[in-house]
C-alpha cells in the first residue's frame, strides 16, 4: 500500500501544476493497475481541506464536491471512508468546520458517548458537549 501525502493529493485535485499533476495521475494509475491501494488518510485528508479553503480560496460548497468525487474514485483507498461520508454529509447540513465534523464523526466510530468542547460552532453538532 501507498499512502499518499497532501502536497500529491491537492496536485491531483487542482491540477495547477501540469507536471506534478501529470506524475500524480500516474503513480495513482500504476498503483491502482497492480492491485495496489493509494491511500489517503484522514490526516491528509483533513489538510487538504484547509489548503484548498486557505491557499486556493475554494468555497464549501466547491470542496464537498471535490472531496465527495475522491470518494468515488475507484483508485483511491480511505482511512475510515464511513466516518469521511458522515463527516460530509455533517458538514453539507451545519455551520461547523469540517475537521469538528470529522472529530465528531471519527469519535463517534471509535465508541465516544460524545466529544467535549469549548467550540460553540461544533456544540452544534450531535456529538459534541459543552466542558
Amino acid at each position: 500500500m501507498l499512502g499518499l501525502d497532501t502536497n500529491v493529493l491537492v496536485r491531483y485535485l487542482v491540477r495547477d501544476d501540469p507536471l506534478q499533476f501529470e506524475r500524480a495521475r500516474r503513480l495513482i494509475k500504476r498503483k491502482s493497475a497492480r492491485g495496489e491501494p493509494v491511500l489517503v488518510s484522514l490526516l491528509v485528508l483533513l489538510e487538504t481541506e484547509w489548503v484548498l479553503r486557505s491557499r486556493y480560496e475554494l468555497s464549501k460548497a466547491e470542496i464537498l464536491s471535490a472531496l465527495s468525487a475522491l470518494l468515488d474514485a475507484v483508485d483511491l483507498a480511505f482511512e475510515d471512508e464511513t466516518s469521511i461520508e458522515r463527516a460530509l454529509y455533517s458538514w453539507r447540513h451545519s455551520a461547523a468546520d469540517f475537521a469538528d465534523c470529522l472529530v465528531e464523526a471519527r469519535n463517534g466510530r471509535l465508541g465516544c458517548e460524545a466529544t467535549a468542547t469549548f467550540d460553540s460552532k461544533a456544540l452544534k453538532l450531535t456529538g459534541f458537549v459543552s466542558v
